[in-house]
């Protein structure tokens, strides 16, 4: 490895106030993360692996302060990409409870995949800053988690671990009872015992069967899931009990199991409504006219409305993309009718729930999956009318309209943060006449390691950029456009930890 450091070379784009197009590497001191590595890519507290226990005690232990530097001094001397995401990922497990809720704290492990992506899909000198900039907020969640109690992670209950037989069982039966100590114990036999496939599809009619947390149990499952399938499935375990722990959250409520609660009710509902799917649902055919009376119900409608119509338009042969296409729109539109942390969740929400979808295998699974997502956005609307008024802007008003003369990039993220709607317009032109949709995107990353300051920067940019391609042609650029409404722009202030990491690697 390569270990010579510029002064001078490191995130200059940043104070110099050059284009947000400029090819100067934001971290060029560091070694470059290549490809492989990306892809390859004791008493009362849990133990973790011996190769890795090492590593996260010292990020557990280092003050905030001298972290940073600690871990460049590191990777100068050989620390792998890989071993710091493990270590991160598990620091954060064993020490931020996600409790009281699936969120706040808790965000520096819901953030940990977000920055990973944002890594892969950086140009190589760029890789570490992500992932360094949530070792600090790592750091920040594990002080606000010592003033609520100082939670860390137990050794698990031996003695109660299922065996091989009846693991299964026993985690169905502890998470159909809201059982938290009974759970715990069966995610460890589910991380021993059962493959990463299975295990993913065990939790994911659960982590998405209740409206609480906005979202973020889908989004753990799909994020942490995700981050395992990097560092290697030999670190499930503390990860799966720390999952079913936050899976069983309901905030102070009665027991979910024997009550008739508010956010659960879509799932009594959704659990019939799949029975009424038509044989070979999976297939369909692709139908935009399905598309705009779904996003119309989406916008206006209510949750058993929302889902009873996507029974509806499957039994009519349409396609599950022309579905998804409404579903990933009319979050796009929410976020263009209220900036706040609910309407962010729409996008993150549908983002992880599409990600279970297309990787779980069981029909059943998938189903609910797709009605769960539809019933979620009227509530994730009412939430947010519930916080204040909302907008009436609509994601399929934006349309491109020819220029004197052409939009650029510059132009797009100079009106992102001050003029929203010309931001989206831009980017309407941009993409229509240009079509260089990944020019848009790099500038978006750079600047979101540039000024982004908070885990919601992280996890909504990459789930916009993310879902792009996952959205059919015609109507893409529309969501690309209300993405706008709540990236980073060049006016953005700067994040001062770029400052000290440029300080630290020098």
């Amino acid at each position: 490895m390569s270990h010579h450091f510029s002064r001078r070379s490191f995130l200059s784009s940043a104070s110099a106030g050059v284009s947000i197009l400029t090819t100067r590497q934001l971290v060029a001191g560091l070694s470059p993360v290549s490809d492989e590595q990306l892809r390859g890519t004791a008493g009362g507290i849990v133990q973790l692996r011996p190769e890795i226990e090492p590593l996260v005690k010292l990020i557990e232990d280092t003050p905030r302060q001298k972290l940073l530097e600690e871990i460049g001094s590191r990777i100068r001397n050989g620390l792998s990409y890989r071993e710091l995401l493990a270590a991160l990922l598990l620091a954060g497990i064993r020490n931020v409870e996600p409790r009281p809720a699936v969120g706040f704290k808790f965000h520096a492990v819901l953030v940990v995949n977000s920055a990973h992506l944002a890594s892969l899909a950086s140009p190589d000198a760029d890789r570490w800053l992500p992932i360094l900039w949530a070792l600090d907020e790592f750091k920040g969640s594990q002080a606000k988690d010592v003033t609520e109690g100082n939670w860390t992670m137990a050794p698990v209950d031996e003695a109660g671990v299922p065996s091989a037989s009846q693991v299964r069982d026993s985690f169905h039966r502890s998470m159909q009872q809201w059982d938290v100590t009974q759970a715990d114990v069966a995610a460890a036999g589910v991380a021993r015992y059962l493959g990463a496939a299975e295990t993913l599809e065990l939790f994911a009619g659960y982590a998405a069967r209740d409206f609480r947390s906005i979202g973020h149990k889908a989004i753990f499952l799909a994020n942490a899931w995700r981050t395992l399938q990097t560092i290697g499935w030999e670190h499930a375990e503390p990860v799966l009990r720390s999952l079913a722990y936050a899976v069983l959250n309901h905030n102070g409520e009665p027991n979910p199991a024997t009550s008739d609660l508010a956010p659960d009710r879509s799932w009594k509902t959704n659990q019939q409504l799949a029975a009424k799917f038509r044989a070979g649902w999976e297939s369909g055919t692709l139908d935009s006219a399905a598309t705009r009376e779904l996003l119309t119900t989406l916008r206006t409608g209510s949750a058993d409305e929302a889902a009873t119509l996507v029974v509806d338009l499957v039994n009519r042969q349409v396609s599950p993309q022309s579905i998804y296409d409404a579903m990933h729109l009319a979050a796009g539109e929410l976020v263009m009718r209220q900036s706040g942390i609910v309407a962010l969740h729409a996008m993150t929400t549908t983002n992880a729930l599409r990600f279970l979808f297309d990787h779980v295998g069981t029909p059943q699974t998938r189903k609910l999956l797709l009605l769960q997502n539809a019933a979620f956005l009227p509530l994730f609307r009412e939430a947010m009318q519930a916080r204040g008024e909302i907008g009436n802007s609509t994601i399929d008003s934006l349309v491109a309209v020819e220029t004197k003369e052409p939009v650029t990039v510059d132009m797009v993220f100079d009106a992102v943060g001050r003029q929203p709607l010309q931001a989206a317009e831009h980017t309407m032109n941009f993409l229509a006449f240009d079509h260089r949709a990944e020019s848009l995107m790099n500038a978006a990353r750079r600047l979101i390691f540039l000024k982004g300051t908070d885990a919601h920067d992280y996890k909504f940019s990459t789930a916009a950029l993310e879902d792009y391609y996952k959205i059919s042609p015609a109507v893409r650029n529309q969501f690309m456009a209300a993405s706008m409404y709540n990236l980073k722009g060049t006016s953005a202030a700067d994040n001062r930890l770029v400052d000290r990491i440029r300080a630290a690697l020098s």
